[in-house]
């Protein structure tokens, strides 16, 4: 990959190596695979007789354990979870998602539902439906951990390369994450 950015105009393969891109295609990798999880939770579910509701709830809770799992590896954390700066963020945002998810799969097979569709198109209805919603929490979570949860702090306090996350240097702590002692750091 690092290649045929190199084979870029200058510009352009500048402005692909910002770590803006480099964590959106990380988090991108894992929203894929968390998505897969998802997805195929929700029809199975859904084909199982679970409501449009209950196969949403039962997608997302596959699709967010994958995703914490997986975005650690995207954030570069290493080592053992801290639960006040990295968990229940992490889950605070994801029971945001989970009703945004739940809500969309219970309309989507009330629709299909109400439309009188065969058990094949409704479940065809509701996983489109839970795809387009999981497109809009994907760009909502990502902002939010880029630029609030996991963002570089050490530019706005004016001490270039101050502050690491998992002893990566340049990258700094979020707020959260700043005001909480992490069981990685040393004395």
């Amino acid at each position: 990959m690092r290649n045929l950015i190199d084979k870029l105009p200058a510009a352009l393969a500048g402005r692909l190596k910002t770590s803006l891109v480099r964590q959106f295609t990380r988090f991108a990798l894992v929203a894929i695979v968390s998505l897969g999880a998802s997805e195929l939770t929700l029809s199975v579910a859904y084909l199982a007789g679970a409501t449009g509701g209950v196969a949403g709830l039962c997608g997302w809770l596959v699709g967010a354990a994958t995703s914490y799992l997986l975005s650690r590896w995207a954030w570069r954390r290493k080592g053992m979870p801290h639960l006040l700066k990295e968990t229940l963020p992490f889950w605070a945002i994801s029971i945001g998602t989970a009703a945004v998810l739940t809500l969309t799969s219970h309309f989507a097979a009330s629709y299909a539902k109400h439309h009188g569709m065969p058990k094949r198109e409704a479940v065809v209805v509701v996983a489109l439906a839970y795809l387009v919603a999981n497109c809009v929490t994907f760009v909502t979570r990502f902002l939010i951990f880029h630029y609030v949860l996991f963002a570089d702090r050490s530019v706005k306090a004016g001490v270039p390369g101050a502050g690491s996350v998992a002893g990566i240097e340049g990258e700094s702590l979020s707020p959260i994450a700043a005001m909480v002692p992490s069981s990685d750091e040393h004395d």
